[in-house]
């Protein structure tokens, strides 16, 4: 029996191309509900996709871009991405860079999400950057606070931290999504701070963001399933 798709889950279209993810998206068909496209996929056609994806297929789309830049050229390209009726919009946790991010998306239903510390990243990559010293977990958080304070819909954090971001009382009626959520048993890749979709929506997490272990599964369908049904059991 197909489980009917569950929102919690996003899967990431970090194909190569625009052709596989419209592939990718009607192979998965009822199974999978959410979409997230990616800087990587936005040279080519990205916002094609998401649009086709949202409007022709009725899906939620989140867009994954992080912004970063001075607030009159964020407002402007939040306005302009605000047209297209998406979901979900990152832009870097700043908090100029959010309150610009939300005077652009004003009168749409767009919600910004703010980005706290990338997955990819540790201690090590945060001191070659130059990142004021102290503890991953402690900068997510007070990074997240911040993001709130200046009007975020919502945070990007990993799943280790989505615990104590929820703890925050800024976090009250906000979203955390989660990236680096790996089913038991799939590879991290690039990936240093994960969890299962399981852990994860414990945590606090409101939406997982899943890739790889789902786009280059030998049977897509089935490995958004068994995510669907571990989250079926939280």
């Amino acid at each position: 029996m197909t489980l009917p798709a569950d929102d919690r889950l996003i899967v990431a279209l970090d194909v190569p191309n625009v052709v596989q993810g419209l592939e990718l998206t009607r192979a998965l068909g009822d199974s999978v509900s959410f979409y997230k496209i990616g800087l990587g996929m936005l040279t080519g056609g990205g916002l094609a996709l998401a649009n086709e994806i949202k409007q022709e297929m009725g899906k939620r789309v989140f867009l994954d871009m992080k912004f970063f830049d001075i607030p009159a050229t964020v407002e402007a390209a939040v306005r302009g991405i605000a047209q297209y009726n998406l979901d979900f919009l990152t832009v870097h946790g700043d908090p100029h860079v959010v309150r610009a991010a939300k005077a652009g998306a004003a009168g749409s239903s767009l919600k910004i999400l703010g980005v706290t510390i990338l997955t990819a990243l540790d201690r090590a990559d945060l001191d070659a950057s130059l990142i004021k010293p102290g503890s991953m977990a402690d900068i997510v958080i007070e990074r997240a606070a911040r993001a709130f304070e200046a009007g975020a819909d919502g945070v990007i954090a990993s799943p280790h931290e989505a615990a104590m971001i929820r703890a925050l009382p800024e976090s009250a009626g906000r979203l955390i999504v989660t990236p680096g959520v790996r089913p038991a048993g799939s590879a991290a890749n690039d990936q240093k701070r994960i969890a299962t979709p399981a852990e994860a929506v414990r945590n606090g997490a409101d939406h997982i963001v899943v890739g790889r272990p789902v786009w280059a599964a030998t049977d897509p369908v089935a490995a958004a399933q068994e995510i669907v049904a571990e989250l079926a059991g939280v």
